[in-house]
């Protein structure tokens, strides 16, 4: 059995995601929101003893509730992530004079292929963004030349460049937001031009895109035998209204089709060369391929270039952009390195059923440890032994002035003698650093502050280590392919 999952079902997957973090006031209103936390974790170096690979070559993720059990254990902090910190984004392609495009066709197959050889529209080059932010559709790339004169217009019709006689439909211009917060080297944030994400008002582009609408006519095989002429106001067939085109034939054949009106409301179209008046009786028939605009259904009828970004360019991926600022107020250590981020859905504040919601939430575990006798000097990433307890855990942070000692439990670093992931006693245990020697007597055992194993774990990736300071600031962003 022969089988696709569509397009259309990836970007409906990519918008239901997208509304997920509330980008969609009806779903704020409805409670269906979800709340989302981006993650650092993984203090601890890889290696063949902790899990496999190396920090130069971080391991890939492996997904079942093994790991997802793991990320828990050894998170260090969560941000919460914004509406406004997401966006839908579509591979990057930037206007670059000497480049061939490919142009839009909405039939590019295994045997219909771009001027690139691509066979889906969306793994063809028919978009591109400019210098000033500006993103385009290629119309017509001039029988595959390559491009030299930079499209600038905002017209609401299609246009042509000067020089390289490419044609372009404008889309729309990148907010400076936009730009700061999802423009990368590989990725580029497409605007809702519809405005039914976002509820904003429809973009003029979106307003003026004509419904199936049909600009150019490819000649798929020009015929021979037809008697030489330009034929004008030859109608476009089809199940649309409307559209006409000039036919010209030379040498018997047809070397030229110019649409003189565009029609509206195509689906199928077609162009019957044998059936104009006065054309002749060829010997081979020509063929001749409307190119039919996006065309969306209902009452009224509405679509055409321009109308659907999302849709038309293929925003199947979304980015979430997440700021972390030093210490992001006391949650997230510094001084100390990870080497995971994540993504995780509706996790629990500890020892509750309550979906978390404060801007962050740190993830450690922690002791106090009594003020007499003076604890020593614990040092980053040593292991830590409870001498009552048995306890073993892995040392993120110290903070002498406070004498609170933060640690994560893994099963690589954090299992005592008897195999077992055991907490520390709150009641005076003296626990000792492995490589520092130094000796702390308990007072006070924290919980974090997120209920381990609670929530979804949506997106993990593995990095080499980066380490935080208090003055340096990660801007993290993720994209997440439908």
């Amino acid at each position: 059995m022969a089988a696709i999952v569509t397009n259309k079902f990836r970007i409906h997957n990519a918008e239901q995601f997208y509304e997920s973090f509330g980008g969609s006031s009806s779903q704020e209103a409805s409670g269906t929101a979800s709340t989302y936390y981006l993650f650092v974790g993984r203090p601890q170096q890889f290696s063949t003893t902790t899990g496999g690979g190396t920090d130069a070559s971080p391991p890939t993720p492996i997904d079942n509730p093994q790991e997802e059990y793991r990320h828990f254990r050894d998170m260090l902090a969560a941000k919460k992530v914004a509406a406004s910190d997401v966006s839908f984004v579509v591979p990057r392609r930037t206007w670059t004079t000497g480049v061939v495009y490919d142009e839009y066709r909405h039939d590019y197959s295994s045997t219909v292929t771009s001027t690139s050889s691509a066979t889906t529209l969306f793994d063809s080059t028919f978009y591109v963004m400019t210098d000033e932010y500006k993103v385009y559709k290629c119309m017509f790339n001039n029988s595959g030349a390559a491009v030299v004169t930079k499209p600038t217009s905002t017209s609401n019709t299609q246009f042509a460049t000067a020089t390289d006689n490419y044609q372009w439909k404008y889309m729309y211009t990148m907010s400076t937001t936009q730009v700061q917060n999802f423009l990368t080297a590989d990725f580029m944030p497409v605007v809702d031009t519809k405005g039914t994400i976002t509820g904003i008002s429809q973009s003029t582009v979106s307003s003026n895109a004509v419904n199936g609408e049909i600009r150019h006519i490819k000649i798929t095989t020009a015929g021979v035998g037809y008697t030489n002429n330009t034929y004008q106001d030859v109608p476009i067939r089809g199940d649309g209204t409307g559209g006409v085109c000039d036919v010209t034939i030379s040498g018997g054949a047809v070397t030229a089709v110019a649409v003189t009106t565009q029609g509206t409301n195509y689906t199928y179209a077609t162009v019957h060369v044998d059936g104009i008046s006065s054309v002749g009786t060829p010997s081979t028939s020509a063929v001749l391929t409307p190119i039919i605009g996006p065309t969306d259904g209902g009452t009224p009828v509405k679509g055409g270039h321009g109308y659907d970004a999302l849709k038309e360019l293929g925003a199947f991926y979304i980015m979430t952009n997440t700021s972390l600022t030093g210490a992001e107020g006391s949650d997230f250590v510094t001084g100390q390195d990870f080497r995971r981020i994540g993504l995780v859905r509706n996790p629990y504040n500890y020892g509750t059923v309550v979906v978390a919601s404060a801007a962050t939430r740190s993830a450690l575990k922690s002791v106090t440890f009594a003020a007499s006798p003076t604890p020593g000097t614990f040092t980053n990433d040593e292991i830590i032994t409870g001498g009552t307890s048995g306890a073993k855990g892995l040392v993120v942070d110290w903070n002498s002035t406070t004498r609170v000692l933060s640690y994560v439990q893994t099963d690589y670093t954090g299992v005592d003698t008897n195999k077992n992931l055991t907490a520390f006693s709150a009641s005076a245990e003296v626990v000792t650093g492995a490589s520092s020697s130094a000796t702390g007597t308990t007072s006070a055992v924290s919980n974090p502050e997120i209920d381990y194993y609670s929530g979804d774990i949506m997106y993990v990736e593995h990095r080499a280590p980066i380490m935080r300071a208090t003055d340096q600031t990660e801007n993290v962003k993720l994209v997440i392919e439908f």
